[in-house]
């Protein structure tokens, strides 16, 4: 086994969930001061949420450049956001991984906001089911471009040599990625989903029928020959109608969608 960094919690790949009888999800909800509608709407939904346990499946912020930013001022957004969790966390668990945005969150964020901190994928135990939890985005392989910056970008090399650079030049790289991200977008023909047979090829390998992601932001349940996907919502209050959905599990009827007010 490699040792993590030491920057970086251990990450679990397994959760016991067995004791539980009502579970949320929620994914891409791009947190970023501009957007305070979205802001609200997940702010009043981290402080009512009664379940007894929330996982958060990757791209809570918008975009995170190294847990130094929450050490100034510029990082109040931020470290108002990890707050919220954290009050959270005194009420039930709450786990998350990171996704493609936020890849970069580390221990200081974790524990500041009393995340348990999940591999991806991640088997969640159920009564009398497991399931597999993953940001999503490792299995949109037809998204070639971005599957190699995906491997670039998740290295620890690479990562320890950003974060070596100063702040203000880490969020005009962000920026320029970002905006560069966008570019692609518009010149792709088509939309990139998950991989089908990747997607039942991870079930078999961890012995799950079903899988939770986020990434795609096309909120949907689909068949796979040996089990089923789940697709989480993003999350945009001022789009219309607004997208503000959760994934609730409970133990006497399954997975269903639903939907919040903005």
């Amino acid at each position: 086994m490699v040792a993590p960094m030491a920057s970086q919690p251990v990450h679990a790949n397994e959760v016991d969930g067995r004791g539980w009888s009502r579970i949320e999800f929620i994914s891409d909800v791009h947190l970023q001061r501009s957007e305070d509608a979205t802001y609200q709407a997940w702010s009043s939904y981290m402080q009512n949420v009664q379940a007894d346990a929330l996982f958060i499946l990757g791209d809570l912020f918008e975009v995170w450049v190294g847990d130094d930013h929450l050490n100034l001022p510029e990082g109040n957004f931020e470290r108002e956001c990890l707050q919220i969790i954290r009050r959270t966390t005194l009420r039930l668990p709450v786990y998350g991984l990171v996704g493609n945005r936020d890849f970069l969150m580390g221990a200081q964020s974790w524990a500041s906001a009393g995340i348990q901190p999940l591999q991806d994928p991640c088997v969640l135990h159920l009564p009398a089911q497991r399931c597999l939890l993953s940001h999503g985005d490792e299995l949109c392989t037809d998204d070639v471009n971005y599957q190699v910056f995906r491997r670039q970008v998740r290295s620890a090399d690479w990562q320890l040599d950003f974060l070596k650079k100063p702040l203000t030049e880490r969020v005009q790289m962000a920026r320029g990625l970002r905006q560069q991200s966008e570019a692609l977008k518009a010149t792709q023909s088509r939309f990139v989903d998950v991989d089908s047979a990747l997607a039942q090829a991870w079930l078999t390998r961890h012995q799950c029928k079903t899988l939770v992601h986020g990434h795609t932001h096309q909120a949907a349940r689909h068949d796979l020959p040996e089990g089923e996907r789940w697709v989480l919502s993003d999350w945009e209050a001022s789009a219309q109608p607004p997208r503000l959905q959760v994934l609730q599990w409970q133990a006497d009827s399954g997975f269903n969608v639903v939907q919040l007010a903005a």
